[in-house]
């Protein structure tokens, strides 16, 4: 009778737990896994969005490997990464650090600070940084006049456009990454770091043996996420270049976008999505195996 009670117990505890789950796994059916599905099957017919779809097989993934244009946005993609996520890692884990010695109200002050540019709408931050990197008139400008630096064309430059573009996207996700950080340094006891002060071990030595191993699951989530997002940035270049000057700033979902909307060659299109889904999966397998080994 006792296991019959427990084993009760543990089923409606199953069932409850499922059925908290069930939206999202619904949302997760519906906007994500057949999306998947149907964008594969695209990707083997030959589409305009307007006439009958005309099956090809694999024609679009042939034509894709030979896409030269396309293989150059993956290069720049890549760059991009390469830039951007461990500028991002590296400053959100520095301010955290330096915000988690802070008390009281100043504390609650710098954090607002930061978190302020995510609560701004990207298209919006877009706008307010073309006016800040305008080459004439943009304060910018203004100000390296004033400091006897040449005006720099920043948007407008083959070689400045790419990193003017990854200064904004770092300026508006920087917050909320340190505030992940700073949230997993908070958890880590107090009486650790007075041990070490005990011991004689200084700041950087703290922060070196107990703060950096203490928060890894941490930095392998945000390292993850943030190289997951880096290949799937696309508003901000939209708004500010649309993949301009030159191509300078064609990154593969804007390469995607124009191939699906501008084009309307939905097939091709979707197979370009796939391989990107393909290229971001096996990214994310290899971070995870990487960490897993040095475990």
């Amino acid at each position: 009778m006792e296991k019959k009670g427990i084993k009760k117990g543990f089923t409606k505890e199953s069932l409850t737990a499922y059925g908290f789950l069930l939206p999202n796994l619904i949302g997760l059916t519906v906007f994500i896994f057949v999306p998947m599905v149907y964008a594969f099957y695209v990707s083997l017919h030959d589409w305009n969005a307007l006439s009958p779809k005309v099956y090809t097989g694999f024609d679009n993934y042939t034509r894709l490997m030979e896409d030269k244009a396309w293989w150059k946005s993956v290069y720049r993609t890549f760059i991009f990464t390469i830039i951007y996520v461990p500028a991002l890692y590296c400053l959100a884990l520095f301010f955290a650090v330096l915000i988690s010695y802070l008390k009281g109200k100043i504390e609650g002050f710098a954090r607002t600070l930061f978190l302020l540019p995510y609560a701004i709408t990207s298209v919006i931050s877009a706008v307010i940084w073309m006016f800040l990197y305008d080459p004439r008139n943009g304060f910018l400008n203004q100000l390296f006049s004033l400091i006897g630096i040449p005006r720099q064309e920043f948007l407008g430059s083959t070689d400045q456009a790419l990193i003017s573009i990854i200064v904004v996207i770092l300026w508006i996700n920087l917050g909320y990454n340190m505030m992940i950080f700073l949230a997993a340094i908070k958890e880590i006891p107090n009486d650790y770091y007075e041990a070490a002060r005990i011991d004689g071990a200084t700041g950087w030595r703290s922060f070196l043996h107990i703060t950096f191993p203490l928060i890894r699951e941490t930095s392998i989530f945000i390292l993850i996420v943030t190289t997951i997002g880096s290949f799937q940035v696309f508003d901000q270049i939209m708004v500010m270049t649309k993949g301009g000057p030159a191509g300078a700033t064609e990154v593969s979902v804007l390469y995607i976008y124009k191939q699906a909307f501008e084009l309307l060659d939905m097939g091709y299109a979707s197979a370009l999505a796939v391989v990107l889904f393909v290229i971001i999966f096996t990214l994310s397998l290899f971070q995870l195996k990487l960490y897993s080994k040095q475990d």
